[in-house]
């Protein structure tokens, strides 16, 4: 099934934890195969990393807690309008210049 929300795009959080329905942050990675998208600033997850060698026996110095971006079901988020502002759904328009996305308030074509 093809995926209507792409890199870049700005998006608000529509179901998950209480604190983080309705934060809004742009699309940082998309993994089409799961059917999720990453958010940048929604969804931060705490790692605990071991100090670990690589090959000459120096060791890394990215130890200790590392703070990142964890994958987001791709239903919990609606694409947001770039020109009207909205959380809109997005409907897929065919012409001569090919396919793009539209949005449903204000139909203007979503870059």
């Amino acid at each position: 099934m093809k995926v209507k929300i792409r890199k870049g795009d700005t998006v608000e959080l529509i179901s998950g934890k209480r604190d983080e329905i309705g934060k809004r942050g742009e699309v940082i990675n998309v993994l089409i195969d799961k059917r999720r998208v990453v958010v940048q600033g929604v969804n931060i997850r705490t790692k605990h990393q071991k100090q670990t060698q690589n090959q000459s026996g120096r060791n890394i110095k990215n130890s200790g807690r590392i703070q990142f971006e964890a994958p987001i079901d791709i239903s919990n988020v609606m694409l947001v309008c770039p020109k009207c502002g909205e959380v809109t759904r997005v409907a897929i328009q065919r012409d001569e210049n090919g396919v793009q996305r539209v949005c449903k308030h204000c139909e203007a074509v979503i870059g």
